[in-house]
């Protein structure tokens, strides 16, 4: 088997609401575009939560406990664009010693968005952790 994508799809009851969020927050364009359906560049869509594609028993299904990351090349850049939006910060822009410059701001719906680039790792302990250690 191989796999050829993965990415993630979230259910909401607004699509094209997520849809121009995650758009103008992280500089994606719209590749297809339903009134049930919308998927950007970078690989992401947004499904109706009560569309017939969805089981029965998920339709109800709320985002907590959700964290979507999306990992970037310029995290100041995207936390520069968040700050425009007046975005709500749950967590401020900060590197972290696992190798990670990140913020975490919420989409519409509630879900957590944490805004990553992956910085060198500056701790040993935790670089031991890795199976392979990071190539960037």
């Amino acid at each position: 088997m191989s796999v050829t994508a993965l990415y993630p799809v979230l259910m909401t009851d607004r699509p094209a609401v997520l849809a121009r969020f995650y758009a103008q927050l992280l500089d994606l364009e719209p590749v297809f575009e339903a009134d049930w359906f919308v998927q950007l560049t970078g690989q992401m869509g947004f499904v109706a939560r009560d569309h017939d594609s969805v089981p029965e028993r998920f339709r109800g299904a709320r985002t907590a406990g959700l964290l979507v990351t999306v990992e970037v090349e310029d995290v100041d850049a995207v936390h520069e664009r968040a700050q425009a939006m007046a975005l709500p910060m749950e967590l401020t822009l900060r590197s972290e010693n696992w190798g990670q410059r990140h913020f975490i701001t919420a989409d519409p719906d509630g879900t957590a968005v944490d805004v990553v680039q992956v910085i060198p790792v500056t701790s040993e302990e935790i670089a031991a952790q890795y199976v392979s250690p990071p190539s960037r």
